[in-house]
């Protein structure tokens, strides 16, 4: 029997020829990531179990996300732990304010993680570069511990599910409501420890941005990984922005899946995951009567470029509705720096929104737009569970960066195609490859 994607990419890290769903291995790894909260727990165990050093000072990262710049004193130290450590193992890709970004935006753009990688990270949305080719997966603060001296960590195989896109995504249909569609279809539990693998024609019309949002959000549909095949759209990505050679692997013809899941991009439509569950997912057009309190655009799943220019090409020229706080947080300073040159950041003020630094804040009802007793909010997050974003009576709806944006313009839930909506005709998308390089094709400094 052949292997799937992320079968072959295991086998090749552990020394086998042929690996199989079930099976312990322990795998070499190319990445090791942990951030402000994970990090501070994994140091502890790494210093309690007697290790001296990382076994890759290249290949440990941490990035200073979640809390960033700090918000008490509790999170000034656990920072300052993770400063001191990197310091004092002369870690590569450690990244403080100014530099920093949310995670799992920062490693695929600034070409840290890359096609055939064995990567794991003490945050669950790790998976998220399973877009680039890469397996990725989370773990926990120890598995990151004895992930950061020995450079190895053990799995069990996954099996996997085959996901086939077919037709072609009609914006502003994006990657955000593909995923909502398919968690919709399986549950939160749905791909429990499997592989879920993205093939088809349909993958063509996914920008980058789109495969990095869907594998983000494998895991709230259970699932180990996500993972894309390394095509022209990926190559072209990963070319001039790689730090290192990738490898590409692809799925055998008789690779086993435990079931195939055909999804029609066609027929999509804009999404929104009402509350407490990314499961319970119900098309826009049908939360009209939902008003709202707040929207935030930004996280892992939706801080990138092109979601930013999804919420400009609705939000500029107009404002939004009163009694609405509109929260946009790009999620690297790359991404940052190219909303203000190219006149986002002074639309989105324009608009009556706050225009943050990056950091995760909301998305775990840390900071920047925590929620009272009974208010709701639209985010384009990734989680809606109970007082995820604050008050346990509080109501997180997910949602894309376009039916955010439109929504907190109405003051309810709106499908930003509907309508006598006044932004219905324009391009919500330029619907291109990301290709750019990042500002700095060295590492930052410790």
């Amino acid at each position: 029997m052949g292997m799937t994607m992320t079968q072959k990419i295991l086998a090749a890290h552990c020394g086998q020829e042929h690996v199989k769903a079930g099976q312990l291995i322990e795998a070499n790894l190319d990445i090791v990531l942990g951030n402000d909260i994970t990090t501070p727990v994994a140091i502890n165990e790494f210093e309690k179990a007697g290790f001296c050093d990382v076994f890759d000072k290249t290949r440990v990262n941490i990035v200073l996300d979640h809390f960033v710049p700090n918000k008490d004193i509790k999170s000034a130290q656990q920072s300052k732990q993770c400063r001191e450590f990197a310091c004092r193992h002369g870690i590569v890709n450690f990244f403080d304010v100014g530099k920093m970004g949310v995670e799992h935006a920062l490693l695929p753009e600034q070409g840290i993680v890359t096609a055939g990688d064995c990567i794991i990270g003490a945050d669950s949305h790790t998976c998220t570069y399973g877009a680039v080719g890469a397996f990725s997966t989370g773990v926990g603060s120890t598995d990151m511990a004895a992930g950061m001296a020995t450079g190895k960590a053990w799995f069990k195989v996954p099996a996997a599910i085959r996901v086939e896109l077919t037709g072609s995504l009609r914006r502003p249909v994006s990657g955000k409501d593909v995923i909502l569609h398919l968690i919709g279809l399986i549950g939160v539990s749905g791909a429990l420890y499997k592989s879920l693998e993205f093939i088809g024609p349909g993958v063509q019309s996914l920008t980058m941005e789109d495969r990095l949002c869907i594998c983000n959000m494998a895991i709230e549909a259970g699932a180990k990984n996500g993972i894309f095949p390394v095509d022209e759209t990926c190559e072209a990505y990963l070319k001039g922005r790689s730090r290192r050679e990738w490898k590409k692997y692809e799925a055998d013809p008789d690779a086993e899946y435990e079931r195939t899941i055909t999804i029609d991009l066609d027929t999509l439509v804009p999404t929104v995951s009402w509350p407490h569950l990314p499961e319970n997912t119900h098309p826009a057009a049908e939360g009209r009567d939902i008003k709202i309190d707040q929207v935030v655009i930004g996280s892992c799943t939706n801080g990138r470029i092109e979601d930013m220019e999804a919420a400009y090409n609705i939000l500029k020229g107009r404002h939004i509705a009163d009694g609405v706080r509109g929260i946009i947080i790009p999620a690297t300073m790359e991404v940052y720096r190219t909303c203000i040159e190219r006149g986002y950041t002074t639309a989105f003020v324009d608009a009556g929104c706050i225009v943050s630094t990056p950091t995760c804040g909301p998305c775990l009802g840390g900071y920047m737009g925590i929620l009272a007793e009974g208010e709701r909010c639209v985010s384009t997050t990734n989680r809606n569970f109970v007082g995820r974003m604050g008050h346990v009576n509080s109501e997180i709806y997910l949602a894309s960066p376009a039916t955010a944006a439109a929504s907190a313009l109405t003051g309810h839930i709106t499908d930003p195609r509907e309508g006598g909506t006044p932004w219905k005709q324009e391009v919500l998308y330029s619907n291109t490859v990301t290709t750019s390089t990042p500002t700095s094709s060295s590492p930052p400094a410790t």
